[in-house]
């Protein structure tokens, strides 16, 4: 996980801050307030474009996490989904919405956050994210889900806790469902690994094919 310097843009009751690096260019922003978010601008994204209200509701579709807000002036802040949503893109990253945190080996949480875009192709420069690498590598997965992936504990927590091995699975525990990207499949339960050296053939879970081809990663 590379060191992540924050861009912050300061406005009439809201702050807005973003991570260039976990930045894919997904373009939610961009399509939700243009006036706002505008690439190619310096700075890209013009505060006083917008209403507080309606920056905030924009940021929250960010799906990387790259964009959040603060607000100053007492409006609302972004509340975590209450379910923890994990959903393969197709040909893209597996994307997550609730309550995580991600953990090294001895349980230290790195970071805690409402959305996450977690590389699934192996090639991100900047693992455990996505860095839009899977474009280069020319990644193909439809976003399927299969039976047998999720396991259930029975005593699920609310916070999600991935773990990404070094060489190996992002191992998540915590309650969760797992969901194909057209939405007729889910699996719920609260403990699972998932593939992120690419190479799995029962994608998005891993099948320790990382094994096979000698994947290694942050």
């Amino acid at each position: 996980m590379n060191e992540d310097k924050l861009h912050i843009f300061d406005g009439k009751g809201i702050r807005v801050t973003w991570s260039k690096a976990r930045c894919i260019h997904a373009a939610e922003c961009v399509r939700g307030l243009p006036l706002v978010f505008k690439p190619g601008s310096r700075p890209w994204v013009k505060i006083e474009a917008g209403d507080a209200e309606r920056i905030a509701e924009v940021v929250e579709c960010c799906p990387t996490g790259a964009l959040h807000c603060e607000r100053h002036d007492g409006g609302r802040v972004e509340v975590p989904q209450s379910t923890n949503t994990l959903t393969p893109d197709p040909d893209g990253p597996l994307l997550f919405r609730g309550q995580i945190e991600i953990v090294d080996d001895q349980g230290h949480v790195l970071l805690r956050d409402t959305r996450v875009a977690f590389c699934r192709c192996g090639g991100s420069s900047n693992k455990p994210f996505c860095d839009g690498s899977h474009h280069r590598r020319g990644f193909s997965d439809q976003g399927d889900v299969f039976e047998g992936g999720v396991k259930s504990s029975g005593s699920p927590g609310p916070v999600l806790k991935a773990l990404p091995r070094r060489a190996g699975p992002l191992k998540l525990t915590g309650s969760m469902v797992v969901r194909s990207a057209d939405g007729l499949m889910s699996l719920a339960g609260d403990d699972a690994a998932l593939c992120r050296c690419g190479a799995s053939r029962n994608k998005p879970f891993c099948d320790r094919s990382h094994e096979r081809i000698g994947f290694t990663g942050e």
